[in-house]
């Protein structure tokens, strides 16, 4: 069995990592701890510049909830073509309606202006109301493939429902299962529900290298650590696998 494994990365040093590790693929992300925001186009040129493996942005203009105002969606739509200029691999985005439902007329729309890339439908889908629904709304405007926890906190919990979407799509449509992905659960993650591509951030911190340490932000959690990725942590994803 071929298995597919993306890393979701925040900064240029996380996604060096992540291909020297052997990721399949990688979601190019800021703000993870938003649940990943549309990266600069900066990083992304100088991704897009030095790696050759396939490289999805996140194209998601802020955190909190995925019903866009006209605005926010006017800025999705030039950060869509923008990676469509620079030829990327694909893109991830979501949306849905006030209701829960997916927002099928603009998912389409951005299928449509992505092309050639292929659009992830990302983790919006945990937050729509009908999965059997949304699963059939995805498929017919054109995504390759939805990353998804089950519409649970986690993919381990969230296996029964990962199972049903799998047997549903029928091939038409890659489930990928997302959201605290190990190595510890992985195997089981791929037996239980018969997936074949994974999403993992395998998000760590690394102490900052800076030498002086301003006494008034010494104990604040983010000031003195990076967001990193240890790159046999991503190995060990596939040696569970095997």
């Amino acid at each position: 069995m071929k298995y597919t494994i993306e890393i979701a990365t925040s900064n240029y040093a996380s996604t060096a990592a992540a291909v020297k590790g052997g990721a399949s693929r990688i979601e190019l992300c800021s703000a993870l701890s938003e649940g990943g925001l549309t990266p600069s186009h900066a990083y992304l040129l100088e991704c897009q510049k030095r790696f050759r493996i396939p490289l999805f942005p996140i194209i998601r203009p802020r955190g909190g909830d995925f019903l866009y105002s006209k605005e926010e969606f006017d800025i999705i739509k030039k950060e869509v073509i923008f990676c469509r200029e620079l030829n990327f691999d694909g893109i991830v985005t979501g949306f849905l309606t006030s209701d829960g439902s997916i927002d099928k007329e603009r998912i389409l729309t951005i299928v449509e202006l992505a092309h050639p890339m292929e659009v992830t439908f990302h983790r919006a889908f945990d937050r729509c109301k009908d999965p059997i629904k949304g699963l059939e709304d995805i498929i017919d405007v054109g995504c390759k493939r939805i990353l998804t926890s089950g519409q649970q906190i986690t993919a381990p919990g969230g296996v029964a429902l990962i199972k049903q979407l799998i047997e549903l799509a029928h091939d038409r449509i890659i489930i990928m299962p997302g959201s605290g992905v190990r190595k510890e659960n992985i195997a089981a993650l791929a037996r239980e529900t018969g997936a074949t591509e994974f999403h993992s951030s395998l998000r760590t911190t690394s102490k900052s290298e800076m030498q002086f340490i301003h006494p008034s932000f010494a104990n604040e959690p983010g000031d003195y650590c990076n967001d990193s990725i240890d790159p046999a942590e991503v190995q060990e994803l596939f040696r569970s696998l095997a």
